[in-house]
């Protein structure tokens, strides 16, 4: 990606992540919950916590701080669970907490420097400064590789 900001207007949700904030589309969010414990699946990813269920329907739940390259949140009984529409597939996503809904407008949205390891390339979508600090936005169509979004 160049320099150039994104051209983009959006409402945002930021969560917060160890001492880090980071940004999802607010038209992915279907809910937002606290932290239940989950179900462990066998030979499962190491972001991937387990499942749990949510209305009799088995979600399963990333630690989206692992899944980032970040050191793995504790799921702890304030933590929060937020559940998303990737593709078709509702997921929850482990973060510390919910921090605001923001509104970005063009150009607000700068975009992500390319450096990192593979295994990440592509999560960031963006960058959006505050006055609080650096707010990364989440291309959340990569939280799932593939074919572990076509067995979600």
């Amino acid at each position: 990606m160049t320099g150039q900001a994104l051209a983009t207007s959006a409402e945002l949700i930021t969560v917060v992540i160890g001492e880090q904030r980071f940004a999802i589309d607010i038209q992915l969010v279907r809910e937002i919950r606290g932290w239940t414990n989950s179900t462990p699946l066998p030979n499962a990813p190491d972001y991937v916590l387990g499942v749990i269920n949510l209305r009799g329907a088995v979600l399963p739940v990333l630690n989206l701080a692992a899944r980032l390259g970040l050191p793995a949140s504790e799921a702890r009984s304030s933590s929060v669970v937020i559940v998303v529409d990737l593709v078709g597939r509702t997921v929850g996503l482990l973060v510390d907490a919910v921090s605001d809904i923001i509104n970005v407008g063009e150009g607000e949205i700068q975009p992500a420097p390319v450096i990192g390891a593979a295994s990440s390339k592509g999560l960031a979508r963006g960058m959006i400064t505050t006055d609080e600090g650096i707010i990364t936005l989440i291309d959340m169509s990569g939280i799932l590789p593939a074919p572990e979004l076509a067995a979600a």
